[in-house]
């Protein structure tokens, strides 16, 4: 089955609320489609753009899914982008969300230095001061 955009977007800021993600942050995605990127160190949220737009779109295409949030982490294999999305499949979507509920996601993880190790995986998120979100493992 799939789903509308609508309904993925109204999926996507029930997540959003239960990750604590910045109210603004929620109001943008939802009202203008506008996806953020969560940086480090704070989890401060800026605008996806240009080419970073351009992996969330092709994602987003390949997929048939929509990312609602992407967080930068720099780690000992680079710096890498995990893309918070909702999938194609709404009877994934209560186990996507009791996952969330568990600090944990599914995540496609775009790998800057080394595009052919990017992958889909779960990963493990917290929220952080400026009401952003890090990747935890």
């Amino acid at each position: 089955m799939n789903a509308s955009r609508e309904a993925k977007t109204e999926e996507a800021v029930k997540r959003m609320k239960m990750l604590g993600i910045f109210s603004e942050t929620i109001r943008q995605f939802q009202e203008d489609g506008k996806v953020s990127i969560s940086e480090p160190p704070f989890g401060a949220f800026f605008w996806a753009e240009g080419l970073d737009l351009d992996r969330i779109l092709g994602f987003e295409e390949k997929y048939n899914a929509l990312v609602y949030v992407a967080i930068r982490s720099h780690t000992t294999i680079g710096k890498i982008d995990s893309f918070l999305f909702v999938s194609d499949h709404p009877e994934e979507w209560e186990m996507d969300r009791e996952d969330i509920r568990h600090r944990q996601a599914i995540a496609y993880c775009f790998n800057y230095d080394m595009p052919d190790c990017s992958e889909m995986g779960a990963i493990g998120v917290a929220s952080t001061p400026a009401a952003g979100l890090r990747r935890t493992w």
